[in-house]
Parts: structure tokens; C-alpha cells; sequence
């Protein structure tokens, strides 16, 4: 037991579990440090153990940043999805400007929620409102949560964003007023803050974890569209990226995309040093460094009708 102790406590020293080195309230969240930075379609993988191996469902994520050219069509998705309030995003993609002229280049990285297995925001939480499903998914329960933000405070990946007011006054259109312009265009299709699939609780716990950007004095952050994988479907940055970057699925079934991405290329995953043990995989390029620079920064708020 004193080796254990001993080993956890090497793995988070004193104040480096409660350290957040960068943090832009209301705005864009950075993760710490440069190196530690909506369709249905089907994803492979059941959600029930894979006969052949017999090992439990495990939920991951690869992201191919030879792939990536920075369109950021996954954050529009995941916000439409997820209808989070301005300058809130769930998920982000970094552009980076490597090395100096005339030997710079651009590198693209996606930022979701890293779904750890060692996750410190669960550590942290003092209702057990974040806590880990079964599946692998980083789950918030927001019945419970009450807002203190220790989960927030203890991540090193920057996901977590608190709701400070009515989400409805956060928005990017007055719904209400809008529905009937926007029908037009939808086919009658549901507005994603009438999408019922974020009232529903899911996982064998039935726990209201999916619609963190609707509730006032909750965290919200990343689900992997919890909603979606319920249902089969792939969360929607996964569906809706034009040059397929993602894949997502069951880590532990050889018939899954994400495992046979995982085993076409080398790999590394954020801030392993932390011990987090990540469920996000990033694959054929090396990860930013300390010459990396940040640059085009995503604008997440309305001003006078321009983005």
C-alpha cells in the first residue's frame, strides 16, 4: 500500500493536479502548454463485448494530423450538435505556425476531451457528479454536478467550461424567433435545444450525462456525443469531417476503425507524463513543440451580427 501511495503521489506532486497553465474565461480554452495541447453514419463496433476477444467495450478516438487541414468543420459540428453557447467549444482545433521563416510551417491539432482512464477530474469532484463509465467515456452527471469547478482546475487538457448564465441567452440565434425561418431550411428537422436525446439518461446508471451546454451552473465539455454513441452512431465531429481524420469506435475490437487506425501508424498521445492515460490518439505527425506558436484563433461570439 506505501509503494501505491507512494506511486500516485509521484505521478501528481504537490500542485500539479491543481495547475491550469492557460485559461481564457468566456473565451477560447487552451490546453496547457503547446506539447499538451450532422450526419448519422454507423460506427464499427457494437457496444456490448466483442465476442472474439471477449474483452469489455472501450471507447477511443484517433485523429490522423497528416490528414488534417484545419477547416474546422468538427467544431461546427460539435457545436450544432451539442448547442453550446458562445465561445464555448468543445472541440477545438489548433493552428500552429512551426519553426520561423522561411522555414515555417502550419500544423493542424483537434482538441477533444481526452476521456482518460486516469482521469483527475474525476479525482477531484466531491459529489462523484464526473466519473467514469463503464465504456470508457468521461461522463458528467448534471443532476449532480454543483458547479464548484474542481474538475476544471484539475485538468491539464483545457475542456471543461462553465455555464455562468441561462445557456438560451448564450446562443447564437433566438431560436424561438428563428424557427420558422429556419425550418425552411431544415426540413422540420428538431432544433438541437429541443433534441430530446439530451434529456434522456444513459449508461447502466441511467444518468442525465448529455446536454452540459443547456443547464445554467453546470460544467460541460466533451461527451463524445454520448447521445449519438448510444444509439450507434458516431459522434458528430467523426461524421462530419470532409477528410475523414477521425475514427472512433472499440478499441479493443481488431474489426473496429479506430483499432485498425491505431495499428497503421505511429502514435503519441497528450501529456502522457501526467499519468492521465488518454483514450485520444494522434496519428503521423509528431506532437507541437516548444517553437510551436498559435495562431488564427476560432472567434466563438456574435458582435453586432458578425462572427
Amino acid at each position: 500500500m506505501a509503494k501505491e501511495a507512494h506511486d500516485r503521489d509521484a505521478r501528481y506532486p504537490g500542485g500539479q493536479l491543481n495547475r491550469r497553465e492557460a485559461l481564457r474565461l468566456g473565451g477560447t480554452a487552451l490546453a496547457a502548454g503547446a506539447a499538451a495541447i450532422v450526419a448519422s453514419h454507423r460506427m464499427a463496433g457494437s457496444s456490448r463485448a466483442d465476442a472474439a476477444t471477449s474483452l469489455p467495450v472501450k471507447y477511443a478516438m484517433t485523429i490522423d494530423l497528416e490528414r488534417c487541414f484545419g477547416c474546422r468543420a468538427c467544431i461546427m459540428a460539435c457545436k450544432v450538435e451539442n448547442n453550446t453557447p458562445q465561445a464555448v467549444f468543445w472541440m477545438y482545433v489548433f493552428h500552429f505556425e512551426v519553426g520561423r521563416y522561411p522555414d515555417a510551417r502550419i500544423q493542424y491539432m483537434p482538441r477533444p476531451c481526452m476521456h482518460c482512464d486516469n482521469a483527475p477530474c474525476v479525482k477531484v469532484c466531491p459529489v462523484g457528479a464526473r466519473y467514469k463509465r463503464e465504456d470508457g467515456l468521461v461522463a458528467t452527471d448534471l443532476e449532480r454536478c454543483i458547479g464548484c469547478r474542481y474538475c476544471a482546475v484539475a485538468c491539464p487538457y483545457g475542456v471543461n467550461y462553465f455555464n455562468w448564465k441561462d445557456p438560451k441567452k448564450s446562443q447564437y440565434l433566438d431560436w424561438k424567433a428563428a424557427r420558422e425561418a429556419l425550418l425552411q431550411y431544415t426540413g422540420g428537422a428538431i432544433p438541437p435545444y429541443q433534441n430530446p436525446d439530451h434529456q434522456t439518461r444513459y449508461g447502466s446508471e441511467r444518468r442525465l450525462n448529455s446536454g452540459g451546454g443547456l443547464y445554467e451552473g453546470v460544467i460541460g465539455k466533451c461527451t463524445f456525443c454520448v447521445h449519438r454513441v448510444e444509439k450507434g452512431l458516431l459522434p458528430a465531429c467523426v461524421a462530419n469531417c470532409p477528410a475523414k481524420v477521425y475514427h472512433f469506435g472499440n478499441i479493443n475490437d481488431p474489426d473496429s476503425d479506430v483499432y485498425k487506425a491505431l495499428h497503421s501508424k505511429r502514435y503519441f498521445r497528450l501529456a502522457e507524463d501526467r499519468g492521465t492515460e488518454p483514450s485520444v490518439y494522434y496519428l503521423g505527425a509528431p506532437p507541437p513543440g516548444e517553437e510551436s506558436r498559435q495562431i488564427k484563433f476560432a472567434k466563438g461570439r456574435v458582435e453586432d451580427g458578425r462572427y
